[in-house]
Order: structure tokens, then sequence, then C-alpha cells
């Protein structure tokens, strides 16, 4: 379903890195859908110091994430696209070559490339409307600014060949009459800064702005309780599926919860509503509720901040009762587990560790490998059966995770490009 975006932006630019990265997390955390980040400095050093940021953004939060920065060839889009970002944008009257739009948009898709315009210099010299100028070189959006809501104004976005978002403080225009606009898929402000986004989104939903927004499927009365009015939920970690607890809701701690997007839950030893994390800043935000096939359980799929138990410890389930040894063969645990020997071993080397003389050796030598590996899999794939193609696959991707190691890369920044992807 389509729907209007609430994208928060943050200037960067002579900013503290850990503030950005902090209020980036809060605003993922609190309801945002994307975020718009921007240096558009034209100093080597800073835009270098600008992309090392992004790169550290995209391991922190897991929405959508926009790069404002300066430009000048292709290469500079380019290390802006591969730091994680979903797009980059530029600035229309900073852009020396203008031709280089259509190199870009050629190169790594429309969706990838957003133009920054002042509202006021939305007509060229000749008078050329330049969304569509821009809509001539492929671009994917155009984000305006110092909007003035006039009649002139809502006729031209409307009319806009191109997707738009509006850069508003919301100081003088009202984000619902920006969102109801055609063609207007979202509003970058920072006027979210400390504020509740999801409380927003619901008010924008009751003036018919369509928003993402949770919103319950069922009703609670179609749940089963227990003879308190109580419905268990089992906590998940998002993110690795790992148990985290076991609480209980009624139905109002179950409203709060889809309203807020914070998991909040009723406590049956002090008889009231627990918000999760109010106390301890330990958080847990929503990302997915599914009820079980006999609808007496909750199963929540949270974005937990800090411990999820009382101890400290990140999941309740920490005392072990009875365990069998097993082999583990699911595929990402099995590339996690890997990869963790090989870093462990980079950190404490073993004697006659074969890893260890990769790493010894050096980036040459483990590249020298990885062409190998690359060669057999080749040769044992023109072979019939598939034992010996499944064997090499396996000694490549070990070679593949020595690599990483090397170069500083890990299964979360791949699987977050591949991610990306889809």
């Amino acid at each position: 379903m389509s729907y209007k975006k609430i994208i928060p932006y943050i200037n960067a630019e002579n900013e503290i890195p850990g503030n950005v990265l902090k209020l980036a997390e809060e605003y993922s955390y609190g309801g945002a859908d994307e975020l718009l980040i921007y240096n558009y400095s034209k100093d080597e050093k800073s835009r270098e110091e600008f992309l090392a940021l992004a790169k550290e953004l995209s391991k922190n939060i897991d929405i959508p994430f926009i790069i404002g920065c300066h430009v000048d060839r292709l290469e500079d889009i380019k290390k802006a696209i591969y730091t994680g970002a979903d797009a980059i944008q530029t600035k229309y009257a900073q852009l020396s070559n203008k031709g280089l739009l259509k190199e870009a948009t050629d190169r790594f898709g429309s969706d990838k490339i957003i133009v920054e315009v002042d509202m006021i210099d939305c007509l060229d010299s000749e008078g050329e409307d330049l969304c569509h100028t821009l809509a001539e070189y492929k671009v994917g959006k155009v984000l305006l600014k110092h909007v003035a809501l006039s009649a002139n104004a809502k006729v031209r976005i409307e009319a806009s060949p191109i997707p738009v978002i509006i850069r508003d403080s919301l100081i003088r225009n009202d984000i619902s009459s920006l969102l109801s606009l055609r063609n207007v898929v979202g509003v970058s402000t920072n006027f979210f800064e400390n504020k509740d986004i999801m409380k927003a989104k619901l008010a924008l939903k009751a003036e018919g702005v369509e928003v993402n927004s949770f919103e319950s499927k069922l009703d609670f009365s179609e749940f089963k309780l227990d003879a308190n009015g109580l419905i268990p939920v089992v906590v998940q970690d998002y993110h690795s599926d790992e148990v985290l607890m076991l609480a209980y809701m009624n139905e109002e701690a179950y409203n709060k919860t889809v309203v807020s997007g914070r998991m909040t839950y009723y406590s049956r030893s002090r008889e009231e509503l627990w918000l999760k994390g109010e106390t301890s800043g330990h958080y847990q935000f929503v990302k997915e509720l599914s009820l079980d096939c006999d609808k007496d359980t909750i199963l929540a799929k949270v974005l937990q901040v800090g411990a999820a138990c009382h101890t400290g410890n990140k999941s309740c389930f920490f005392t072990e009762l009875v365990k069998k040894e097993y082999k583990e063969i699911d595929p990402f645990h099995v590339f996690k587990d890997v990869y963790e020997v090989i870093l462990d071993r980079r950190r404490n080397p073993k004697e006659g560790s074969y890893t260890n003389y990769l790493f010894d050796k050096g980036i040459d030598k483990i590249l020298k490998k990885c062409g190998e590996e690359a060669a057999e899999i080749i040769i044992a794939a023109k072979n019939p059966g598939a034992e010996e193609l499944r064997y090499e696959i396996a000694d490549y991707l070990y070679h593949l995770m020595v690599l990483m190691a090397e170069c500083n890369l890990d299964w979360e920044d791949i699987t977050t490009e591949l991610a990306h992807r889809k």
C-alpha cells in the first residue's frame, strides 16, 4: 500500500558524529519512515568523514536513509551509494555539470537520485519548470524547500512529472496540507526532534492522510484470554529471532502497544500497565505482532534497546536446564559462527592455524586463494554430481570470510546490502 512519509532531516555539518547517530536512532525507533542526513561541504576531508559517518549509520538503523552531499563527478555518487544509503541527494544549484544526473540515473537507477531545488528557483532562465527538466534526466524525486503554499505553488507541485518531497520546518505550513497534495510523497522536517511521530501519524490518519502506522487486523475481543482477561506474549528479537521474554497484555496494554509502537504489558504482580523500558530505558519497539492458531498467544518481534531481562541479561532465558549437543545447520547462524572463529584467530593467533597463516601472508595471498577456489568451483560444476561442487563452494566461502575479516566486513554488511537490493 502506498503511504505518505515523514522524513526527519539531520544537518551533519560541524556536528559531533555521536550526536548525529544518537538522533538518527531516536528517529528510527520513534516511527520515522526514512531519514535525510546531509553535509554539503565541498572540502574533500569533510566529505570523506561524512561518508564514514553514513557507513556507521547504515549499521545502526533499519529504516531507509538518504544522504545529501556535494558531488562533482560520478565517482562521488558511487561512494555515497556504497555507504549503504538508499538514495543520494544533491543540490541542483551546486551542480556544475547537469548532465551528471543522467549519467547517475543510467548507472544506478532513478530511485537512487534525488535533487534538491529551492521553490523560488523552480523556473529556469527560460521559464521552464525544473521538475520537467529533472524528469528528462530521469531523476527519481525532487526535494522542494522554501515552499509557500500559494494557489500557484499547489498547482505546480501537483503538476510535477516526478514525485515530490517537501522540506519544511512546519512553522508556517501544516504537515497535513503538505502531505495531502497530489505528487507529494513525503515531508522532510526537523520538527519532530524530541516529539512523538507515532502520535502525529494517528492525527494524520484521522484527517484522511494515508500514513504508515500500526493497525490491528483483529479486535482484541477475538482473542482467547485467561480467567483474568490476559493473553501471554512471547517476545522475540526481530533481528536474530532470539526469544527474549514472556509477558502478558490486557486489552488496554494491547491497544497502547499498537498505538505507540512500543511494547506495553500488564504487570500481574503490580496489577497495572507496564511500558517496557520506562524506568530502565530498555524499550522494545514493535516490528511485528502475530497471533497463534488458537488465538490465545501473541508472538511479538521487537527491536530491543539494551537488555530484555531485569538481571541485565539480553534474554530472560539464560538458565540452562537440559541440553543435547547438536549440529547447527541454519545458514545464517553457521556463517556467523564460522566467521566468529575466523575473527578469534585474527585476535588470538593459534600456532599451526591455517587461518593465521593466511592473515600472516596478507591480502595478496588471501586474494590468490579466493581466485583459486573460484576456479575449483567452475571445474567442479562441470563434473557430474553435486558432492564435489558442495565441497568447493564451502571452501570458497571460508576463504571469502577470511577476506571479509581482513577488509573489516562482516555478514551484517553483506546482508544489509542484499536487503537494499531486494
